[in-house]
């Protein structure tokens, strides 16, 4: 061999090695990506929060009508208008019996359509799979489940009749809801485990049993004839001092028995019946969730319909779903999802959010309204609540008319200081008030941050102790909704706030509250602080009769957000 030859020989064999080594950094980059840099849940101080990509990520979502997602060409109006709204993350419907319409033979078309739109609009997505059901009821699987009932058995009244509602009991039915999961989860981890769009998933809709307590087919009555699972039973049995009330009750109902027949443990009652259905669905679904994260482990959540107010047991609401009150049922039988969600259309939301953030569960809206309601909700579930986000359903239709105004404009105002809201709320430096003048009770409500309480009222107008017309007390709009987001910053205070007055006093001593420095402004995109006025005089003078505002601990002076638009407005406080 010549001297060229070997040269071109020796170039070449350099070539594949250096060929062979980049391809394997490249895997090994890829597998470090995808598996270590997922979606995950973390906690940071005390709240639970999403982490993409490394960083905190907060969900200013908009959950789609259940049929928007499920074509491409009707979807594409609408990917411009959410981006404008502010949302940052769409959650789509992704149903059994679109990908597998044979059994065995899987599209993911929906899947891939939704992963284009949302990268080319720099979103996020939350896919919902809409499975075994919907609402309670089955109507998204595929018509070669819903044709073989004997092979996937439905759900029965007490006179032997079928629900339009698959049974939790079907073996059958559980292992292909699983496959066909599971499937797209592969899926998932093909096309997105580099780029982490899709950020979470959730288990079915709203599940539960319509009608009855619980389902009264011949496996149900079975299963319901056998002692309770000794995995729930020793659930009970090592978390007993951290039960949930509504649990202990029940389980203390019969003696807080060790070991029995459902009814032996818990008492033959409507509850019981619950428990049953709750342990069963979650029992479903936990194997559904086991089987998809084998393949790509991302966040699982579940959401509640949620007990109303004219509902008088279990099965007018559905019976045995991830209601507050089966949240520890639902945690001994479900370890693969990840966080027990409300959707919330009732008009107490502070309440409600309550209720699902007991025990340390996550928490998460997946589904409430939109508009200035909305934008209440969202601010006290993100400022007061922790919340990992926040999502009205249905909004894509309605994200750019006029009653949507204020809500978006939180949601664009919140996307410009996410960074500071996932720090503060890691960090316990936020609180937030909501305000609703339809509610007595919630007229005014108190953040305490450090040793400053800071009291937050709607905006009313009318006379104060017989004097000039004030700023604070007097009549209040019924109508009228109003929030504040407090973060302390070092020795300022950033508010964002909407209808609301804001006045301060020291959370302890005698001592009064003075305005120093308020500055109104804004945030670019980047986050970067734009000051514009400096607030004094009519702007800031809340009250005038100073002997009762002295009288009461504050100094008559405050923030007025006097407008359902929400501002910005930064504060330095002093004392004397």
């Amino acid at each position: 061999m010549n001297l060229k030859r070997l040269t071109e020989s020796l170039f070449s064999l350099i070539g594949i090695v250096v060929l062979a080594v980049g391809c394997s950094h490249a895997e090994e980059q890829r597998t470090v990506t995808s598996d270590s840099d997922r979606p995950h849940l973390e906690k940071r101080g005390n709240v639970t929060q999403l982490i993409v990509d490394s960083k905190p990520w907060l969900i200013l979502g908009c959950e789609l009508g259940n049929s928007t997602s499920s074509s491409k060409e009707y979807m594409e109006q609408y990917w411009e208008k959410l981006q404008a709204s502010g949302v940052n993350t769409v959650l789509a419907v992704v149903s059994w019996e679109q990908t597998e319409p044979e059994e065995g033979k899987f599209d993911f078309t929906v899947v891939d359509d939704l992963l284009e739109g949302a990268r080319a609009h720099d979103m996020k997505l939350a896919l919902l799979w809409f499975g075994s059901w919907k609402n309670g009821v089955t109507s998204y699987n595929p018509i070669w489940v819903k044709e073989d009932t004997e092979r996937f058995p439905l759900a029965q009244t007490p006179e032997g009749k079928n629900l339009p509602i698959l049974s939790t009991l079907g073996e059958e039915t559980c292992k292909a809801d699983a496959k066909a999961f599971a499937a797209m989860m592969q899926h998932l981890k093909e096309r997105d485990s580099l780029e982490h769009t899709v950020v979470m998933v959730q288990m079915e809709n709203e599940v539960g049993l319509h009608g009855h307590p619980r389902d009264y087919g011949p496996l149900a009555n079975e299963a319901f004839g056998r002692r309770v699972p000794e995995q729930l039973m020793a659930y009970l049995q090592k978390n007993r001092a951290s039960l949930l009330p509504e649990t202990l009750a029940a389980w203390e109902e019969n003696g807080c028995r060790t070991e029995g027949t459902w009814e032996e443990v818990f008492g033959r009652n409507e509850r019981t019946a619950e428990i049953f259905m709750a342990w069963n669905y979650a029992s479903y679904m936990d194997k559904v969730s086991a089987e998809g994260k084998k393949h790509y482990d991302i966040p699982v959540f579940v959401n509640a319909w949620i007990v109303q107010p004219e509902d008088s047991h279990p099965g007018n609401y559905p019976s045995g779903g991830p209601q507050a009150q089966n949240h520890d049922i639902w945690r001994a039988a479900a370890p693969h999802i990840d966080i027990l969600c409300p959707d919330i259309y009732l008009n107490n939301f502070p309440e409600i959010l309550d209720l699902y953030s007991r025990n340390n569960n996550p928490v998460f809206v997946p589904e409430s309204r939109a508009g200035q309601n909305g934008a209440a909700n969202a601010a006290y579930a993100i400022g007061q609540g922790g919340a990992i986000g926040y999502s009205p359903f249905g909004f894509e239709g309605s994200c750019d008319a006029e009653e949507n105004a204020t809500f978006c404009e939180l949601y664009r105002k919140l996307g410009t200081i996410s960074e500071k809201v996932l720090s503060a709320q890691a960090e316990g430096r936020i609180g937030a008030a909501w305000l609703k003048g339809a509610d007595p009770m919630a007229v005014k409500d108190d953040i305490v941050l450090s040793n400053v309480r800071i009291t937050c009222e709607l905006v009313s107008s009318g006379m104060r102790n017989g004097g000039a017309p004030q700023l604070t007390g007097g009549t209040y709009n019924p109508d009228d909704e109003g929030y504040v987001i407090a973060i302390e910053e070092g020795d300022t205070l950033l508010f964002l706030g909407s209808n609301a007055r804001v006045t301060f006093r020291p959370a302890e001593g005698d001592k009064v509250v003075g305005l120093a420095k308020v500055v109104e402004g804004n945030f670019d995109a980047d986050g970067n602080w734009k000051a514009g006025r400096w607030l004094n005089g009519d702007q800031i003078q809340l009250r005038y009769d100073l002997l009762y505002a002295v009288e009461e601990g504050y100094s008559g002076q405050g923030l007025n957000f006097q407008t359902p638009h929400p501002e910005f407005i930064k504060v330095q406080l002093f004392e004397y």
